[in-house]
């Protein structure tokens, strides 16, 4: 399907906002019944959408427009001082491609993510069942990129969707207990230049919130484009 006229979507009724405390959220998704492919995501993500295992959507809240959707404009990022140490702290690092399916290795590692550092989220406590009803899909073109020590133990997994101008950052789990390594950081810093060497323009990062922490970081990633009024503009502030 070519003509995004013609796509169904479904809005969700209002609920608490994850990211900002006292606001109401929605989330528009596309049709279930759509039948969805690489191609279709890949227009859709201009239009500010993101993937959830087979779903695709994104924020449609009643008066409020904190969800920006955001991607690096990769030929021209140049890493700052502090990426480059943390790019040699992590230089002993391998990083293998591997199908986007469950293994008991990675599933580990992303239960002990998701305990030690999300107990208090949507995805707490984590089930076989969640993890690959949220990271994996059938008609996306999805990677799992896995970090791992000389001693070949798995330190950290960037769940990574090829588009057709980009790679779409879904989402990395690490081992909590190597925080001095940045690996979340890391990971981000291995797909922007992944998308480089790939010749694509884009890394998309979901959405930035300025008035969140957890999500406004994404402004460090210099040159930012954001979505807004349906025009990817240039955001100047590197926030922090």
């Amino acid at each position: 399907m070519s003509d995004l006229s013609e796509l169904r979507f479904f809005r969700t009724p209002a609920h608490p906002c994850s990211y900002l405390e006292g606001r109401q959220a929605a989330t528009l998704f596309v049709d279930p019944q759509t039948p969805l492919d690489a191609r279709l995501y890949s227009e859709l993500s201009r239009l500010g959408f993101r993937r959830s295992g087979d779903y695709l959507y994104r924020p449609h809240c009643e008066g409020c427009q904190a969800c920006i959707p955001a991607r690096v404009r990769v030929a021209d990022f140049r890493p700052r001082r502090r990426h480059r140490r943390l790019i040699k702290r992590n230089s002993d690092l391998t990083v293998s491609e591997e199908p986007a399916r469950y293994t008991r290795e990675i599933y580990r590692l992303y239960a002990r993510y998701i305990d030690q550092r999300h107990g208090d989220g949507d995805m707490f406590p984590p089930s076989e069942e969640q993890f690959t009803g949220f990271l994996t899909c059938d008609w996306a073109d999805t990677r799992f990129h896995c970090f791992r020590d000389a001693d070949d133990t798995l330190l950290a997994v960037a769940v990574t969707d090829h588009l057709d101008d980009g790679l779409s950052a879904v989402y990395t789990f690490f081992d909590p207990d190597q925080e001095a390594r940045g690996l979340g950081v890391n990971a981000l810093l291995w797909q922007i230049q992944a998308s480089h060497r790939l010749g694509l323009p884009y890394l998309y990062l979901g959405y930035w919130i300025r008035q969140c922490q957890k999500m406004s970081y994404k402004s460090q990633y210099q040159p930012l484009e954001l979505l807004r009024d349906g025009r990817w503009r240039l955001h100047t502030s590197d926030g922090g």
